[in-house]
């Protein structure tokens, strides 16, 4: 009994001092996620402007943003379509100039700063010089695809053509990737290439079996990022369809979002539009908690898949 008094104040010593270590993370945990996401979700069940009290209406918010919100379901078409279409193509085209960069024998610095320079644009002007470049009546790429007696398409004026527009300015920007899948393609052992090609293995058996188990943490790691980053898209497809759209002035200028017929809607562009245009608070605060639950949903789906791709390289 005489030993158990001071084993407690020890482990009391202890768990003392692993607070203190972890107080900067809990205090910055507390203030800039947990409160915030619970304000979001009391702030879900009231009738809010921003002037005055908030007044709690029930689920009011919620049934009219799944119900009546016409907004609602176009943006999280496209949200969703951005997600599956853009992160996909933009993870194999990174992973694809990566490998493509490692294979060359000269020049690769040239290449490497030419590929990851358009990442630097900063994105309200990379979105510009893209609106202007395929604009469909003056815009030089399809002055060139009718040169050569292929279609014509709107780009950011057709709403068939506006995502598949913003895919294209993502790929242009796919720097970042790129970087970031050849230090983990240089990282592969060479061993184990030479291994493979003294048993015969060809380039697609070698990519297979040892190139994807080796750099799978990186490409899950640049899917889960892509993911947040497409759940979070906003200033490309706004300016896109502002600019398609003529909108090019001050903030006199009222604007509806998702130009051309609602084709680059987002689900952030929601938030924006109802919280801080409309001072709709309450009815924001439900998008936002439906674009967090979604970027949660995605992230916890692809960790516990995260196995399927080493095992599918095996």
């Amino acid at each position: 009994m005489t030993g158990a008094h001071p084993l407690r104040s020890k482990r009391r010593r202890s768990a003392l001092r692993t607070a203190a270590f972890l107080s900067p993370w809990l205090i910055g945990f507390a203030v800039f996620f947990l409160y915030p996401l619970l304000s979001t979700l009391y702030f879900s069940f009231t009738r809010y402007d921003g002037f005055r009290q908030p007044a709690f209406n029930g689920l009011d918010n919620w049934s009219y943003v799944f119900t009546d919100y016409p907004l609602f379901w176009p943006a999280m078409r496209n949200t969703l379509w951005l997600v599956l279409v853009m992160v996909t193509c933009r993870v194999a085209f990174g992973l694809g100039i990566g490998l493509l960069i490692t294979k060359i024998k000269t020049g690769t610095g040239v290449f490497r700063t030419l590929f990851y320079l358009p990442y630097l644009a900063p994105p309200v002007a990379a979105t510009l010089a893209f609106v202007f470049l395929l604009n469909p009546g003056t815009g030089p790429v399809n002055t060139l695809l009718d040169a050569v007696g292929l279609p014509t398409p709107g780009w950011f004026t057709d709403a068939d053509w506006s995502k598949p527009a913003l895919t294209a300015l993502a790929l242009w920007g796919v720097g970042d990737l790129m970087v970031i899948f050849m230090a983990a393609l240089l990282d592969v052992p060479k061993e184990q290439y030479e291994a493979a090609e003294l048993d015969g293995a060809g380039a697609w058996a070698r990519f297979r079996h040892i190139t994807l188990p080796n750099i799978s943490p990186i490409i899950m790691f640049a899917v889960v990022t892509g993911v947040i980053q497409a759940m979070q898209y906003y200033a490309q497809p706004l300016v896109a369809g502002k600019v398609a759209a003529g909108v090019i002035g001050g903030s006199g200028q009222q604007f509806e979002p998702g130009y051309p017929d609602k084709s680059t809607l987002t689900l952030p562009q929601l938030v924006y539009n109802l919280g801080f245009q409309r001072f709709d608070y309450g009815t924001a605060c439900v998008v936002a908690l439906v674009l967090f639950a979604l970027s949660m949903a995605f992230t916890a789906l692809l960790m516990r898949r995260r196995g399927g791709l080493i095992g599918a390289g095996e």
